[in-house]
Order: C-alpha cells, then structure tokens, then sequence
C-alpha cells in the first residue's frame, strides 16, 4: 500500500480521565538527600510538573495544534508512519525533512515550523516541511520484529519522500534525527541535495586523547562525563528496553520523571529545566509518549542501533551548527571525519540538545545558512 491518508488526532476523552486518576494516586518515593540532580529527578520539580499536569495543562490545545499542522500516514515496510506535512505558498519553496531524537517527538518543531513553511522575510528561504514520527514513537506504528534501526528508517524515509513526489529535497537532524540524517547521506539517494545535523556526530581518535587543543579537551571532559554521570538511560535502553518499558508504559510520574532528567540536563539552563522550556512544552512531549504507550517501543530503537550510531562517512554535501549545550560536543576535526564534504560549520551562541524546540529561531537561522550553500 502505498496511499497517503489524511490523520486526525482525537484522543478519547476517557483516557484522559484515566491519566489524570493515574496522577491522583502517584505513590511517591522520599526526597532524594542530595541538593541537586546529581541522583536523579528532583522530586519538588517532578511534584510540581505533576500538579500543573493534573491540574492546568490542556491536552486538546496540544492536540489541535497537531491538526493544524496537518497530519498523515502511509504504510512502509509493513508499518504505518506518521508524520507532519505542511507545504509553503512560496514559489521555489525545498522540501526539508526534519526528523526527532529521543526523548523527543514531532512537538519539537512546533516553534520552528510556521517561520520555516511562511517566513516573515519576503527573501528568506521557504521551505515544504515533513517531520515523521519515528517507527515505534509518537502515532506511528511499534515495530513487531526486530531490524528496524536507522539504516532502515533512513530507507523509508527516502520513500516517503519520493512517495509525496518531492524529487530533490534536504534532510535535517539531531540525536536519533542525526543518526537517521547522517544514515540518508551515506545512502546518497539520487533526491537528497544535502544534509544538516544540530548533533554533529564525531568521535575521537588515538591522537586526540594527548591534545592541547581546548575544544578537544572540552569534547573529552563532557564525554568523559557522559560515559560515568549521563548515560545509565542509554544503557538500560540498549540493553533491557523492555524491562523500563513497563514503567514506562505504566506510569505517567515514571515516564515524566524519565524524559525531564534529560530536559534538565541536555538544555542551555540556569539551573531549572523551567528556563528552557515551559511546562506545557514538556508535558506536550511527555504526552506524544504516554498517549500512544510507547515508552518500550521507543527504548528499543537504542537496541537496534545504539552501537551503530552515527558509523560511516558522507560525501554528499553536510552542514552542522554546535550547540553550546550540547551532550556530546565534537569538534570539528572530528565531525569532518564522518562528513566528508562539510560545507557549512557554525558553533552557537546559545542553546542546547534540543535545538528546534529550545531555540527555534536560531535553529531557523541555522538553518538557512547551510541549505543556502546546497542550492
């Protein structure tokens, strides 16, 4: 099948009254004996998100502005996909794909889309924007068998492009986005004029760990802090994804808890996830994995390809802009050695994993600026 269907998101509204009896009942554990984060999520910020969620926070918003967007789906290999597709009035506009992370969904371009699709500036560039929902994330169907990892989703990318007849086209990505971008440019397929990732993927060599340089030093203190302090998710997600999965799936104080550890910790912050994101923006996300339970499905895409992740080299034209914030800083040497024709680098002011949603406008900016040079 290869149709284009028209989805229109309408949750029942029984299961948001069983979300919030869920919230009501939360059987909480004490107040960690640390200051700060160090053992986790901190129990007066999650009780806090938990009571505007139960309280406050107004799902239909959330979901009329999905359908606004406009949503589809179309089966690929066996799978529904869901994604966003909103094309642009301009004449000349470039179909860009756009795909998500984890813990990440599609809401992450909600404040990057409008500018993208129907920019302000009448010389700005324009742009046909499809953002998918990864297999097994958001409203597109859980893989039942093992084998899809990002070489197979950057396939059906590739047809879902050529399914909406968009014969050239950009991709663009970060964290899972990045390893499914980065998997588009080695496939090189005939469509793709170019590629951009806000998570520049790149690892060290045996030269590296005696460098002087400061930014290869910086890359390996952050590594070095995210192998020992930041990595436990990654690694229970690798490994035994179905084993969190049932909290996951479960629990909607396990599954925030979850997901706003790594709000706090990969944003550009003074020390509350709330001087990044809003509540509504993080619970909008938290929701894109509770509605659908998909905390298990999600996990495992860290099984399939989490080794693999970013292996390889593109030749076709690359662009990357580094996030000051970023988990895994990597200098540019070391991204040149996987993007081999890299065209476009800029390091950013500001801003941190989450690019699109934390800094829409200079995600927008950065964007621009690389696709200007694939054109």
């Amino acid at each position: 099948m290869s149709d284009i269907r028209a989805f229109t998101l309408s949750v029942a509204e029984d299961e948001l009254v069983a979300l919030a009896d869920r919230l009501d009942r939360v059987r909480w554990p004490e107040q960690e004996p640390v200051a700060d984060w160090s053992q986790g999520t901190k129990l007066t910020v999650l009780r806090e998100l938990v009571a505007y969620w139960r309280i406050e926070y107004d799902w239909r918003r959330c979901e009329a502005r999905l359908n606004a967007l406009g949503q589809f789906k179309t089966e690929i290999d066996g799978l529904d996909i869901h994604f966003l597709h909103r094309r642009s009035s301009r004449a000349g506009a470039v179909p860009l794909l756009l795909t998500h992370g984890w813990p990440g969904s599609v809401v992450e371009f909600f404040g990057v889309i409008d500018d993208l699709v129907e920019p302000e500036d009448p010389d700005a560039m324009a742009f046909h924007v499809i953002a998918p929902s990864l297999p097994g994330y958001g409203f597109s169907d859980k893989p039942a068998n093992t084998g899809w990892g990002v070489e197979r989703i950057a396939r059906a990318w590739t047809e879902l492009m050529s399914r909406l007849g968009y014969t050239e086209w950009l991709a663009q990505g970060g964290d899972w986005g990045a390893a499914v971008t980065t998997a588009i440019g080695q496939l090189a397929p005939e469509g793709c004029r170019g590629i951009h990732l806000n998570m520049p993927i790149g690892r060290p060599g045996p030269d590296d760990m005696n460098s002087r340089d400061p930014n290869v030093h910086k890359a390996l203190e952050r590594l070095g802090f995210y192998q020992q302090w930041d990595s436990g998710y990654s690694k229970q997600q690798s490994t035994r994804p179905q084993t969190i999965g049932y909290a996951l799936v479960d629990s909607p104080v396990a599954l925030a808890a979850w997901i706003l550890e790594k709000v706090f910790y990969w944003t550009d912050n003074d020390g509350s996830p709330w001087d990044a994101f809003s509540m509504d923006q993080v619970i909008d996300d938290v929701m894109l994995y509770w509605v659908p339970a998909t905390g298990a499905s999600a996990a495992r895409l860290y099984w399939e390809s989490f080794t693999d992740f970013g292996d390889g080299k593109v030749t076709i034209p690359a662009g990357a802009s580094a996030f000051p914030k970023e988990i895994l800083p990597a200098p540019r040497e070391w991204v040149e050695r996987t993007l081999t024709n890299l065209v476009y680098w800029n390091e950013v002011e500001k801003g941190g994993h989450f690019a699109a949603w934390e800094q829409p406008e200079l995600f927008a900016r950065e964007l621009r600026a690389c696709f200007a040079k694939m054109t």
